[in-house]
């Protein structure tokens, strides 16, 4: 007699199967982004004969020192880029907003199909190479005096950040209801009131979004920042920093470095993720 697995049996294995099978592409691609971090932290926080002295270093920490972190502050300067890295950060966060909310605006008042356009043509500036537009710009940042400046350098990059910044407010102004402020204006709201005590607190959302997306671009941002500043610890922006310290042959310091400047994006991320919602980044294109 041959045995069979009861129908309910099936049944409720293929349903904890259909409830459960995303969760294995999420564990997936969750390894592969915590990993690097993970290996960073240990060659961080280990003894150097534990990583790189070693040809195969191991993927289990061995020991634990504060050594490196101690050691890499007095051998190269660290406060220096990351201070200057966090003033860019905000710098074009805070632009990027302060442009983006009046240019959504506007475009949220025109066509769909020619804001459409629009928006389009902002984005062929991110199609292009970064070296393509950053060399020329420079010139014009050198007689101007924009160069090794923090203003200099936020401004370069806001020729990354601004369309995509652009992009969300418009998608922000568009979840409005069409007759809101007309209904604020008939009620003798003028257009000042209606846009600051009205519009402003209902984008709040894209607005963080904006500011967080802008943020981070700016704190990672490697060709504008070598363009505009110079590869001088004291006084570039971390990722140059960090790539003058490699080019040296100093790995246990570009560690300690790299490891210091992931915090910040760790903790804005952790503090501003509740406001990254998918419809501020799919809504900016209608029609």
């Amino acid at each position: 007699m041959h045995s069979h697995t009861p129908t309910y049996k099936l049944i409720a294995n293929s349903r904890f199967y259909k409830k459960y099978k995303i969760y294995i592409p999420v564990i997936i691609l969750s390894i592969i982004f915590i990993y690097p971090l993970w290996i960073l932290i240990i060659y961080a926080f280990q003894p150097a004969y534990l990583t790189f002295e070693k040809i195969y270093p191991g993927q289990i920490p061995l020991a634990f020192t504060l050594g490196n972190l101690f050691e890499s502050f007095k051998e190269v300067d660290l406060i220096g880029p990351l201070t200057r890295s966090l003033e860019v950060a905000f710098m074009v966060g805070l632009i990027a907003i302060g442009l983006g909310i009046p240019a959504g605006y506007g475009l949220s008042k025109l066509t769909s199909s020619l804001s459409n356009k629009l928006i389009v043509f902002l984005f062929i500036i991110n199609m292009m190479p970064g070296l393509v537009i950053a060399i020329p710009i420079s010139v014009y940042f050198l007689n101007a005096n924009l160069d090794n400046t923090v203003f200099g350098v936020a401004f370069a990059q806001e020729l990354v950040v601004l369309p995509l910044s652009v992009f969300i407010m418009l998608s922000g102004f568009r979840s409005l209801p069409h007759d809101l402020e007309y209904q604020a204006r008939v009620d003798g709201a003028s257009f000042s009131s209606t846009f600051f005590r009205l519009l402003m607190p209902m984008i709040r959302v894209p607005i963080m979004v904006a500011f967080l997306l802008a943020w981070m671009t700016s704190w990672d941002e490697f060709t504008y920042a070598v363009i505009i500043a110079p590869i001088v610890p004291t006084d570039s922006t971390f990722p140059v920093t960090l790539y003058n310290y490699v080019s040296r042959n100093l790995p246990l310091e570009s560690a300690t470095f790299a490891l210091v400047a992931t915090i910040p994006v760790i903790i804005l991320a952790a503090v501003l993720q509740k406001y990254l919602k998918g419809q501020y980044l799919s809504g900016g294109l209608v029609g």
